[in-house]
Formats: C-alpha cells, sequence, structure tokens
C-alpha cells in the first residue's frame, strides 16, 4: 500500500491507515456517492459490515474509482447472528465486495453464548490463513474477552474495535491494548464528544481548525485507529484533511483530561 497518511502496522506485514471512512448507515445510492467521495478525497480505508448491507455499494465505488485493489484497505464484519457460518459468510462479503480478499475482517460483537467466543476466533483464523482476510480481529471486545482468545490459541487480535473519543478515554484500556499487540480502532468519534468543549475550541482556534478535526487528530497523534462517518461531501473532506498540523503534548494531555 503506497500511501502519504500514517498508518499502523498489523500482525503480519499489514498496515492500516490510521484514518478510515465508516460507512454505518450509508446505503444504497447515497452510500455508493459518500464512498465514491471519500476515496476522491484521499480515504485508503473503508470501514463496513456484513450488519450494514452496502458491501456492494462499497465494492462498487472501490472498483469504480480506479484506484487498484491493494491500495485501499477495506474491513468488514462478522455479525453475530452467523456464529456457526462464518465462511460462508465471509465468502458473502467477498462476493458483495466483488474482491478476493478484506484487508481486516472482524467478530462484530462477542457471541452470546459463552462457549461460542473460541470456536468463532477459530474461523475467523482460519479464514486468514486461507487467505480470506489478510489480519483478522474483533470488536466491541473488553481486555478479558481479548485474553481469553490470546490464552486458548496463542493468536491476538489484531484490531479492538470499540466506541471512543476524548471523553471516553481511559488510559488503562489504551494500555491494556498496547501492551497485548493489539490495534485500538474507535467508532463514533463524534457521538460521544461534546464539540463545543472549551478545550477544544481553544485547542481548533490554536491551530485554525474545527473542534471535529482536532478529536479525529487527537486519535491520531495517540495511534488510535479512528472512522468518522459522514455523506455530506463537504464533511467528508474536512474530516479528512487532518494531516496539515499535530497536537502538542501538553494539548494532547488537555484533551485526554476530558475525560475527567
Amino acid at each position: 500500500m503506497d500511501l502519504d497518511q500514517p498508518t499502523l502496522p498489523l500482525t503480519g506485514d499489514v498496515r492500516i491507515p490510521l484514518l478510515g471512512f465508516g460507512t454505518w448507515q450509508a446505503t444504497g445510492e447515497a452510500g455508493y456517492e459518500a464512498v465514491l467521495n471519500a476515496l476522491d478525497a484521499g480515504y485508503r480505508h473503508l470501514d463496513t459490515a456484513t450488519m450494514y448491507g452496502n458491501e456492494k455499494e462499497v465494492g462498487r465505488a472501490v472498483k469504480e474509482s480506479g484506484l487498484r485493489r491493494e491500495d485501499v484497505f477495506i474491513t468488514t464484519k462478522l455479525p453475530p447472528d452467523r456464529v456457526g457460518r462464518e465462511r460462508e459468510t465471509i465468502e458473502a462479503s467477498l462476493a458483495a465486495l466483488d474482491t478476493d480478499y478484506v484487508d481486516l475482517w472482524l467478530v462484530h460483537w462477542p457471541p452470546s453464548a459463552p462457549g461460542d467466543s473460541i470456536p468463532v476466533w477459530r474461523e475467523m483464523l482460519a479464514a486468514r490463513d486461507a487467505n480470506l482476510a489478510r489480519a483478522v480481529g474483533v470488536s466491541n471486545y473488553s481486555i478479558g474477552q481479548l485474553d481469553e482468545l490470546i490464552q486458548a490459541t496463542e493468536e491476538t487480535p489484531a484490531v479492538n474495535q470499540i466506541r471512543w473519543s476524548p471523553s471516553l478515554y481511559d488510559r488503562h484500556t489504551y494500555a491494556a491494548h498496547r501492551d497485548r499487540g493489539v490495534a485500538l480502532e474507535g467508532y463514533s468519534p463524534f457521538k460521544t464528544s461534546d464539540l463545543s468543549d472549551p478545550v477544544l475550541v481553544r485547542i481548533a482556534q490554536a491551530h485554525d481548525v474545527s473542534p471535529a478535526q482536532v478529536v479525529l487528530r487527537w486519535h491520531i497523534d495517540h495511534e488510535i485507529v479512528v472512522i468518522p462517518k459522514s455523506v455530506t461531501p463537504e464533511r467528508i473532506r474536512a474530516n479528512f484533511d487532518v494531516f496539515g498540523f499535530s497536537l502538542t503534548a501538553e494539548e494532547m494531555r488537555d484533551i485526554d483530561a476530558l475525560a475527567g
């Protein structure tokens, strides 16, 4: 992947762009247009899921963008109701996305039946070993749930995608992922942020950017993958325009402190 934007190494030789484009609720023609706009703006990391019902539109946008497949990082996810049908699900995702592989496949939510976690994880690993996914990981898992997988299989999830923002910042959770070699990927960066918070406003003014751009840059400077979503072309571009500044150590500490 030839990129001039920051990436994070995952297991193997896989690198994930720190800034991605979230596609939850972006469906149909509007979803297709949003992904095309995102790729045009410079995003090279797309996050979808079987549950989102938009893999076909995501795949079509990638094809029609003119970009090489290897230059776009694609994530999709296994829904909870597909436990026991993992291989069938990834094959359906690949068919919808019109690609031979995804870059990252995640377990969308921990299985509700306690005994299912390890078998599901083994199926994810089998899909990776069959080259259907370059890396595999999880979403919405606790540290204890991560440890259960690691202890049972000696295979660490490449990524754990969880809800994350300055107000949810927890240094213990952050450190626990880093200690285990699991990349932390945050979703809903704005939903749980107060963009009118005086700290964010002050820092935004200092860099001549918006509070939303500060929130995204805070993730990137922490080396936390972040996947803002929007279907508005202007917002899509603004969310990508975060590489022209970085936050000072003091600003990072001030933002970390918003979690109280």
